[in-house]
């Protein structure tokens, strides 16, 4: 007998890539309503502004598959944004900025994780707490003050371009979603994040050491932020204690509409992508029609209840 040919489910095709779709068709309107928004240099602008809000998407998408949830990650850009610009004034190899900001990055995270998994406290507790104590961290140790006077080859890190137009955040950010893609799909420890996203008691049953991997995702998110911290300080040539402010926010909207479910278990890398170029072309496109920025904040609330919204009907009907 013959297989028969499985039928076009237009639903699924809507439900797996309609954050695609979404993206083209806004893209084409907002070029359509602004000749502005399709300039090459917008399109550059769009790029950095993607980036640094794309990598710590990347961190933060490890921590919401898994089933948690981190605060905290705009505070510890802004902290690791103070010791880079601090380390990054021409006395020690750019080096040292960089995987100083990481290690610190990663420490943070790594408290968050351990109080998340030994101390049994909810993540978003710990991370709240984490939240307002490393944005004291960074006003004391700036005195309440940017830290200026970052060398010139700090300053080239996030400015300079490639092949004659790519600016180096873009490279930097797809070079983190590479890793993040094949970390998540390709490995152990991934498919054990969506384990235990999807059951935590169901993944401890099953050998899984569920409080590594809660240590680990977090650790990695906060990593990605110390990166992002050491980023914006070279984009911004200044180190800034109340940098990073609402970043999570940001960060969880590119999550969020970009199919991964807050309920943990669900998500692909390439929404991700997705959502946080989204986020970027709506907030350019309506600085481009010469909307006020307050809108923006409200599109945003917006788009994160409605995708949650969207998530949590999609999973009452399965159930």
């Amino acid at each position: 007998m013959e297989k028969k040919e499985k039928s076009f489910d237009f639903k699924s095709f809507l439900k797996d890539q309609g954050i695609i779709i979404i993206f083209i068709v806004l893209v084409i309107v907002l070029s359509a309503i602004s000749p502005n928004f399709a300039r090459p240099k917008n399109l550059v602008n769009i790029l950095k502004q993607t980036a640094i809000n794309g990598i710590l998407s990347m961190g933060m998408m490890f921590v919401i598959i898994s089933g948690g949830f981190d605060l905290s990650i705009g505070s510890i850009v802004g902290v690791c944004g103070i010791i880079s610009a601090m380390l990054g004034l021409g006395q020690v190899p750019l080096i040292v900025p960089l995987v100083v900001s990481i290690l610190f990055g990663c420490l943070f995270g790594f408290i968050n994780g351990v109080g998340i998994a030994y101390g049994n406290l909810p993540p978003f507790i710990m991370t709240l707490g984490t939240m307002t104590a490393l944005r004291g961290l960074a006003l004391v140790l700036s005195g309440g003050q940017p830290v200026t006077g970052i060398s010139e080859a700090y300053m080239k890190v996030a400015s300079g371009f490639v092949f004659g137009g790519v600016p180096y955040l873009a490279v930097y950010f797809v070079i983190v979603v590479l890793i993040a893609a094949f970390v998540l799909t390709k490995t152990v420890f991934g498919r054990r994040v969506y384990a235990c996203g999807g059951s935590m008691l169901t993944a401890r049953f099953s050998g899984i050491n569920v409080k590594a991997i809660q240590i680990a995702v977090y650790t990695i998110c906060a990593a990605c932020a110390g990166f992002a911290g050491f980023l914006l300080t070279s984009r911004t040539s200044v180190g800034a204690p109340t940098a990073g402010e609402s970043y999570e926010m940001d960060a969880i909207t590119s999550c969020v509409i970009g199919g991964v479910s807050m309920a943990g278990g669900t998500g692909r890398w390439y929404g991700v992508v997705i959502g946080a170029l989204l986020i970027s072309v709506i907030a350019n496109g309506l600085d481009v029609m010469g909307v006020s920025s307050h809108w923006q904040k409200i599109i945003k609330g917006i788009i994160i209840v409605v995708a949650v919204l969207a998530d949590v009907n999609s999973k009452d009907k399965k159930n």
